[in-house]
């Protein structure tokens, strides 16, 4: 039976990825001197991929990234006052109002009442505890795990330090390659919910995969749920 929820944060439960799309067309807009928007984004995913393994994820290694392309691309001949108007934009997505994804208070507020429930999720700690006081979620929350990066072994471990085991474990996020396959690695369950604007480097070659359940919305979930609990 299924005793533990666990909630991916950005652009499950609340707008994220939105801001990460608004930073990128300001970036395109300053390099467009030196580069066309298509070569823009190119070049900024390679850097987020090299800078990964440096910087996690998050803004700030976001914003590091894209200071990167700008000089890359203008051959180092970026006027400094852009580089600014960059570094300004991240201070700005680092306090922007959080957004919920419609129903997520209201559902939270109602599963928590039979189900324990945890936030699981990449990025900055900081930034990431930051977003969560700021949602209101946090009482309806029993743990916030900010890891960084979604293995099996990553998974394995939050489990196994809260004592849960993976069948009583349900995962539920956006990300097919963070949310969803790592979990089912290691014999948990797993509810995708795919969101409208998805990062590059979360997508799988093959999204035809089985093993786990889809929904069009959040607020499909409690009917999913009680489905589930009526086969036990």
């Amino acid at each position: 039976m299924v005793d533990v929820l666990g909630f991916d944060a950005d652009d499950t439960l609340w707008h994220n990825e939105r801001h990460y799309r608004h930073a990128q067309k300001q970036l395109e807009e300053l390099l467009h001197p030196y580069a066309s928007p298509e070569r823009v984004q190119e070049v900024l995913l390679e850097h987020e991929h090299a800078n990964i393994p440096f910087y996690g994820y998050g803004v700030k290694g976001f914003v590091l990234s894209m200071i990167e392309t700008m000089l890359e691309l203008s051959h180092d001949a970026i006027p400094a006052a852009d580089i600014g108007k960059i570094v300004a934009q991240a201070r700005h997505m680092l306090s922007v109002d959080v957004e919920l994804m419609p129903g997520v208070s209201t559902l939270l507020e109602d599963l928590s009442d039979s189900y324990d429930i945890l936030v699981i999720t990449k990025g900055d700690l900081l930034d990431q505890r930051s977003k969560m006081d700021r949602s209101g979620l946090g009482k309806y929350v029993s743990r916030i795990e900010v890891i960084s990066e979604k293995t099996p072994a990553a998974y394995r471990e939050v489990l196994t330090r809260h004592n849960i085991q993976p069948d009583q474990f349900i995962m539920v996020g956006n990300s097919l390659r963070s949310d969803i396959l790592p979990v089912l690695e290691i014999g948990g369950g797993a509810v995708y919910i795919p969101s409208e604007l998805q990062w590059d480097h979360e997508l799988v070659e093959d999204p035809h995969l089985d093993g786990y359940h889809q929904l069009e919305s959040i607020r499909e979930l409690p009917s999913l749920l009680a489905l589930l609990d009526s086969r036990t």
